[in-house]
């Protein structure tokens, strides 16, 4: 199937994830035109503008700021009002503002694959209820991962804006739940099916009319191992709804419909014309890369990726031709979240210094067969989605072979990801936290990457404090410091990777979220690999081994020892500045040993 970020769509006749026999949404004709003459996939038919009211450029400017604004206290509300780490301090969500036509015009900071997956999910969702059965004070919850765009804890709640009678946009809120019933606790590592990984919501209302549905909460609550945390972020989302829904009409009252209809008219042209102007500027042709994860998490064999990546005539084309076919583990991307993770290289390559707009992606086109890795169907597994953390840096790959000179090594190549599950021996109840580590970045043709930041691909996001581990887990942390000569030897140095060292002091079972380790993050123009990721559980002891996407049970005094990777090096080692060489082994970036081995320093 091929996706066009136009709103248009070519299939191929066979099934683009929806169960069979319910692959047309509710009140829609085959066509995807309701009675009404409306389209539910974001385009008008009568192909006329929202409004032709004439506008000078700082009044659709003001109003742009005013939505942005709007979004940005969205996600204040979500932050301070959320029960979970993972939002508040790991900032795990996304949120969007739209149009009535399904137009995307302005977005919060957040993960940036979720702000790309709200588009696909919202057009799904509102497919599945229908325009006409959408009400002021309506909240719908969405969880289907096919058409959420992300596996089933990733919950996606979504509200009609009304004006009067009138529909005039939708906002959408996303966040990782900690529980919802999947046969696991914390994290899926080895599903086979779509049913082992929690209770699915296709499009359900929360909230109708502003009432909360009591049975669905109730079910929510009964399919959770922790409810308090999954009912009080679902409130938090809802808040977060409200504040972006009174925010919206106020604006639309300040400014009048015609001229924010106006407004979001000219930020759509004016996006899409900076990204076809942008790809112009870049070099034309098509470039292939292959990469490899460790397993599916099911079985051992390594999982083949392949992108070929073409820019020409304006448009930006990903096709994933050549990759595996969808696994029996849970490593499966849903068609949306695949269109994503295409839309933050896009993104970073074309505008990476302005707000996103529907415009900024309609140049996108994606392909990937049903039933593979990157368009997961029903039922094949989705939960552990780390495969688009390493598709951005295969993608990333393909171009760096046309334009080696704009952009930087691989960085880390994956997201070190790792989780605790037990019970809390203070309160008696059962804990889930998380934390991804942060990776070395990929040097660049004309400095080193940073040190041990979140990978390029999670945006704002933050690992969890210490403090909060500490305290609401039976974790330990006995050390955590740079990894010395992890970053991956240049004429720029990769940055470096971390180290912890973990005890536990109470029991549980330990997660650890990799899908790198086997192999080395890629480096550029003679540049050096990094050290990849590892795992180390038991370390010091006749069991210790390593280990990649694992659950493991651990005791009272256990340890694990964490290795995340640094970034590629660019350029040749021995051009690198001695006094570079110095700096870095004063630092404990690079040990003396490879200063003089790698880098022919002997003065260190």
């Amino acid at each position: 199937m091929t996706e066009r970020q136009d709103g248009g769509r070519r299939d191929d006749g066979r099934s683009d994830g929806g169960r069979p026999d319910d692959t047309r949404p509710v009140g829609a004709r085959p066509d995807g035109e309701r009675s009404d003459g409306a389209r539910l996939d974001g385009a008008r038919s009568d192909g006329a503008r929202p409004d032709d009211a004439r506008l000078d450029g700082a009044t659709a400017e003001v109003v742009r700021s005013y939505l942005l604004a709007a979004a940005e206290e969205m996600r204040a509300t979500l932050i301070r009002t959320s029960f979970n780490p993972v939002i508040y301090e790991v900032h795990d969500f996304g949120m969007s503002m739209y149009d009535a036509d399904l137009r995307l015009i302005a977005e919060a900071t957040g993960l940036t694959f979720f702000l790309g997956a709200n588009d696909f999910s919202l057009r799904k969702g509102v497919e599945y209820v229908g325009r006409e059965n959408l009400c002021p004070g309506d909240v719908v919850l969405l969880n289907y991962p096919y058409w959420n765009a992300a596996h089933s804890y990733d919950a996606t709640l979504f509200c009609p804006v009304f004006v009067g009678v009138d529909l005039v946009g939708f906002l959408c809120v996303r966040a990782h739940w900690m529980d919802l019933g999947a046969k696991d606790p914390g994290y899926v590592l080895d599903s086979t099916d779509m049913h082992q990984e929690g209770v699915i919501f296709p499009g359900t209302k929360v909230f109708s009319g502003g009432v909360p549905n009591r049975e669905i909460i109730e079910l929510i609550r009964f399919n959770s191992r922790m409810p308090d945390l999954v009912i009080g972020d679902l409130n938090a989302q809802v808040a977060a709804l409200r504040t972006g829904e009174r925010r919206f009409l106020e604006i639309l009252e300040k400014f009048g419909r015609p001229t924010v209809d106006a407004a979001v008219q000219r930020m759509v042209e004016d996006g899409e014309a900076r990204t076809r102007a942008a790809l112009a500027e870049l070099p034309q042709g098509s470039w292939t890369a292959v990469d490899w994860l460790d397993d599916d998490g099911v079985t051992e064999d390594p999982v083949r990726m392949q992108v070929t990546v073409t820019i020409a005539d304006g448009t930006f084309t990903v096709d994933f031709a050549g990759s595996a076919p969808a696994t029996p583990g849970p490593i499966n991307m849903p068609f949306g979240a695949t269109i994503a993770i295409c839309k933050v290289v896009l993104k970073a390559l074309t505008s990476p210094d302005e707000p996103s707009n529907f415009g900024t992606t309609v140049p996108l086109e994606v392909r990937a067969e049903p039933g593979t890795l990157f368009h997961a169907v029903y039922p094949q597994p989705t939960f552990t989605l780390w495969t688009g953390i390493v598709a951005v840096e295969l993608i990333l790959k393909a171009l760096a072979q046309g334009m080696p000179d704009r952009l930087p090594a691989s960085s880390g190549g994956d997201v070190p990801g790792f989780m605790m599950v037990g019970i809390h021996p203070e309160t008696g109840q059962m804990f889930a936290v998380s934390n991804n580590d942060p990776v070395g970045w990929g040097a660049t043709p004309s400095h080193d990457g940073m040190n041990a930041a979140t990978h390029v691909s999670g945006s704002t996001g933050r690992i969890t404090p210490i403090e909060v581990l500490e305290a609401r887990t039976g974790m330990f942390f006995e050390r955590v410091e740079m990894r010395e000569d992890s970053g991956g030897a240049g004429r720029f140095r990769g940055g470096v990777g971390l180290r912890r060292d973990i005890r536990f002091v109470v029991p549980g079972e330990f997660l650890s979220v990799i899908k790198k380790t086997r192999s080395r993050p890629w480096a550029l123009e003679g540049g050096l690999e990094p050290e990849p990721n590892q795992v180390v559980v038991f370390p010091g002891t006749g069991r210790e081994h390593r280990v990649s996407t694992r659950r493991t049970r651990v005791e009272v005094g256990d340890r694990v020892t964490l290795l995340t990777a640094g970034g590629g090096g660019h350029g040749d080692p021995r051009e690198r500045d001695p006094e570079l060489v110095r700096r870095d082994v004063a630092e404990g970036y690079v040990s003396p040993d490879a200063a003089r081995a790698t880098y022919g320093i002997d003065d260190v």
